[in-house]
């Protein structure tokens, strides 16, 4: 098994390393939706054929950026962490969140005396210091309180200087930073005192700590620490647990947590930024399934629980760290976290320090997780002067072009897969739309089409950075359209459009509804209720299907029941407003659910996963008929949640697998299923999973939806 981590160890100049890491139209309603359109007024300059075609939906809210979606974490090694030309680069940039003291440093170090026994600590970096970075900033603190070496009482008392005594304001304290990682899954990177350092225990100090905290000032948000979906240890159960780590950590602590925080480097035997960005299709799967955990052990209360990405970046070690394509990378990575339900996105590292000497789309990489320079050497390679922005910053600083706290994320699909496109719906009512080329040899050609929203016949304005920028470069006059734009090989464009006069949602009478929230689920139906808006006449519920929409209910009230839904289904739906002339307000933000299977089935499944090891598993399946009649010669029908788990080998039965759709076969020597669930079909796999491993939502014996799964 791969880990997601490996253990530091001392960077050439002292600095340690960074430690190893988702019914059918109502045709008398879709009159009110905008068509789509691909318009702009004409360029003075010939544009290439298109060869990408991109469509966004502003009527496909994925949710608003937060006050502290951009971040980036400081380490108390770090001598250049307070320097002011990091605050300047850091405000520059909209970042909104700064994580101290350091990732696993978190655990050997004690605030009050500003040290870490078995660490080093640069002078200059203690926590006042730093808090004036962050002030400097306009940012926030996310705190890491001492969990391997420290106590509840001393993580009370840094709450108490921070908030009662300097009045900082720190509102968000993760307990701990890589637990998981204490040695209780074989392997150790993480400081952990605890003689017990099973997950349990885990859980039992994180409310201890939380009481302590809350305390001293009831307002400080609480995270506990999770494992990556589909990264180890996840999936692995240790000896005398009741599960894995987070379900055994969220089983004990929803009720007094007010976030989560997971870690995820893309990995992989290649190191490459470039593999890397492909490895990004993973990260949604794996929030979604950290969601999924949420909602399992916090039911309603689950809305309330945040999750945090506290760190990101492409590996732990290697090539390609500081280099073009890190940037196009850094990019990506922010904001397909943040349209898959984060409220924070921080990078691993302000300043990290180099490694491996490479070259890199013709320039040096210096294999530094670092956003910024630390001035430091390799051998006789060193870098720039401390400070100096490396490609990931630009990445990071370009998604601020796209939008800033309070913004709505929207919806964008593109036809190419080394072209991704993201896209924010503004709360003045312009459009921006970020576009990354990953292909380092070609120039490519997009056709933008919009859905909810009418482009005006401005020219829109136009941010890059590409080969030859050395900044984020402002080329509004390169000829760019609202309808075709190209974008430079590795390069980077942020268009932003102003809408069609007396178009979009400013001028409905109706407000934005309140988030929609599942009120109760069946098999193929699915009640939802919100929170109503002024000036709303009725109210549709569209499905998200991609970056294209559909409506699925209608009400002048503020719930619905959603009809003749298939059982074991995945639904992302928006609610807008639609005022007296039928103008549409902005969509809410979504809500994902899942449905049930029938109660009453004449079969029954039982799905059970016997062990894991992050990137594998075995399980077992046991089919019961409950019809009146037996059954002979059954097959078992199942579709994956995800496109990397698949069925290695099994036995009791026959396995074939085409796509996500796995169908098994009863052996020919099989007797038949009894009637009235009197006999038992088992039947066992080895699977694998390049990612996260959810269960199977849905099994059909012989066609029919059986219970259970």
């Amino acid at each position: 098994m791969a880990l997601l981590h490996r253990p530091g160890r001392p960077a050439p100049t002292g600095r340690p390393r960074r430690l190893a890491r988702t019914a059918a139209a109502l045709a008398a309603t879709l009159a009110l939706l905008p068509p789509i359109v691909a318009a702009g007024g004409a360029s003075a300059q010939e544009v290439p054929a298109a060869d990408v075609d991109v469509h966004v939906n502003t009527q496909a809210a994925l949710g608003r950026l937060s006050d502290t979606a951009r971040g980036v974490n400081a380490a108390v090694w770090d001598s250049h962490m307070n320097d002011p030309e990091v605050a300047t680069l850091m405000k520059t940039a909209d970042v909104g969140a700064m994580r101290y003291p350091g990732g696993s440093y978190a655990d050997i170090y004690h605030w009050e005396t500003h040290t870490a026994p078995g660490g080093y600590v640069a002078p200059g970096t203690g926590f006042d210091a730093f808090m004036g970075t962050v002030r400097a900033t306009g940012a926030q603190p996310i705190l890491i309180a001492n969990y391997g070496s420290g106590t509840p009482e001393e993580a009370a008392g840094w709450v108490r200087y921070a908030n009662v005594t300097k009045n900082y304001g720190a509102k968000y304290w993760e307990i701990g930073n890589e637990i998981y990682g204490n040695g209780h899954y074989g392997s150790g990177w993480e400081h952990d005192d605890h003689a017990d350092k099973s997950p349990r225990e885990y859980a039992r100090q994180v409310r201890a700590y939380a009481a302590a905290m809350k305390a001293v000032d009831p307002t400080v948000k609480i995270g506990a620490v999770l494992t990556a979906p589909g990264n180890w240890p996840d999936g692995i159960t240790g000896e005398g647990d009741p599960g894995d780590w987070n379900h055994t950590v969220l089983s004990q602590v929803t009720d007094v947590i007010d976030f989560v925080t997971v870690h995820w480097y893309a990995g992989g035997s290649d190191t490459s930024a470039d593999t890397a960005m492909s490895r990004l299709t993973r990260l949604p799967g794996e929030l979604r399934e950290v969601r999924a955990q949420i909602d399992r052990y916090a039911g309603a209360d689950s809305p309330r629980i945040g999750i945090a990405l506290t760190e990101v970046n492409t590996n732990t070690g290697g090539a390609q760290l500081t280099a073009r394509p890190n940037g196009l990378f850094a990019a990506d990575a922010f904001m397909t976290a943040l349209e898959n339900g984060v409220f924070n996105v921080d990078w691993w590292n302000t300043h990290n320090g180099p490694g491996a000497i490479t070259t890199v789309d013709g320039e040096t990489d210096y294999g530094d997780m670092g956003m910024l320079a630390s001035g430091a050497c390799t051998g006789d390679v060193c870098q720039p002067a401390p400070n100096t922005p490396f490609h990931p910053y630009y990445g990071m600083k370009m998604t601020s072009e796209l939008g800033t706290a309070g913004d709505t994320m929207v919806a964008a699909a593109s036809s190419a897969q080394d072209l991704s496109a993201h896209a924010v719906h503004r709360r003045d009512g312009r459009l921006s739309v970020l576009l990354i080329n990953k292909n380092p040899d070609a120039a490519r050609t997009v056709d933008l089409a919009y859905a909810g929203f009418s482009p005006s016949a401005a020219a829109p304005e136009v941010s890059r950075y590409a080969r030859g920028d050395s900044d984020i470069t402002d080329v509004t006059d390169s000829g760019a359209s609202a309808s075709r734009v190209t974008v430079p090989p590795y390069g980077m464009l942020t268009v932003t459009l102003t809408p069609k006069s007396d178009t979009g949602p400013g001028t409905s009478a109706a407000g934005t509804p309140g988030t929609p929230r599942l009120e109760a689920v069946t098999d193929t139906t699915a009640r939802l209720s919100w929170a109503g808006t002024t000036g709303a006449a009725r109210y549709l519920v569209q499905e998200r299907d991609g970056a294209h929409t559909y409506l699925v209910g209608e009400t002048t009230g503020t719930s619905v029941t959603l009809r003749n839904l298939p059982p074991g289904s995945t639904h992302t739906v928006n609610v807008l407003a639609a005022d007296a002339a039928g103008r549409l307000a902005a969509p809410s933000d979504p809500l994902t659910f899942t449905t049930g299977t029938p109660a009453d089935a004449a079969c029954t499944v039982d799905y059970h996963r016997d062990t894991s090891w992050g990137n594998g598993f075995v399980a077992t399946v046991s089919v019961r008929n409950l019809s009146d009649t037996p059954i002979t010669g059954w097959t078992v029908d199942w579709d994956w949640p995800t496109d990397g788990q698949s069925v290695s080998s099994g036995w009791n039965a026959t396995f074939h697998q085409s796509g996500r759709h796995v169908r098994v076969t009863a052996p020919e020597n099989a007797g038949p299923l009894a009637p009235d669930g009197t006999s038992t079909a088992s039947f066992g796999f080895v699977g694998a999973n390049d990612g996260p491993n959810p269960d199977p939502t849905v099994f059909r014996l012989n066609g029919t939806v059986c219970a259970g799964g």
